[in-house]
C-alpha cells in the first residue's frame, strides 16, 4: 500500500488534476503551498482561471491528447487548449512562459494542497505588468 505524503513538509509533489469529465488528465509538480496569480484579462476573468505556473519539466499530460482543441487569439503566442467534450481549459502554453504551462488551480485534486496563496494580477495591461512576472 502506498503511504499518503505528508502535506507539512513543503517538498514539492505531483498533483494530479483533469477536465471536468475526466478524459484530459495531468500531473503538475508543485510544492503543496502554491502561489497563484488570479489574471484580469478578458479570457482568465470570463472563465475563472487560477494560474498555477510551471516549467516543462514540472508537467506531464497523462491522458486525452487526442480529446484537446486548440484556440489563440490576439498575438497566437499563447496556446489555449480545451477538452472537446466537456470545454474545460485546466491548462494551456501561456504567452509569458512558452517553454511552460499555465494549470488551472480549480482543475487541481485537493488532497494534495495545504493552501493556495492567490495574487491580483493586471493581464488587462499584459505589457506593462509582464515583468511582474520575470521571477515565475
Amino acid at each position: 500500500m502506498e503511504r499518503a505524503p505528508d502535506l507539512k513538509d513543503g517538498t514539492p509533489r505531483w498533483h494530479a488534476g483533469s477536465c471536468h469529465c475526466g478524459r484530459v488528465r495531468f500531473e503538475v509538480l508543485a510544492p503543496p503551498n502554491l502561489d497563484i496569480l488570479d489574471c484580469n484579462c478578458s479570457m482568465c476573468s470570463r472563465s475563472a482561471y487560477l494560474h498555477l505556473i510551471v516549467g516543462a519539466a514540472d508537467f506531464r499530460l497523462l491522458s486525452g491528447a487526442d480529446d484537446l482543441v486548440e484556440y489563440r487569439f490576439g498575438t497566437g503566442a499563447a496556446k489555449h487548449r480545451f477538452c472537446r467534450h466537456c470545454g474545460v481549459k485546466s491548462f494551456y502554453v501561456p504567452r509569458s512562459h512558452p517553454d511552460g504551462y499555465s494549470v488551472n488551480a480549480r482543475c487541481l485534486d485537493p488532497s494534495t494542497i495545504i493552501s493556495m496563496r492567490i495574487t491580483p494580477y493586471d493581464g488587462r495591461n499584459w505589457e506593462s505588468a509582464r515583468s511582474n512576472l520575470a521571477a515565475r
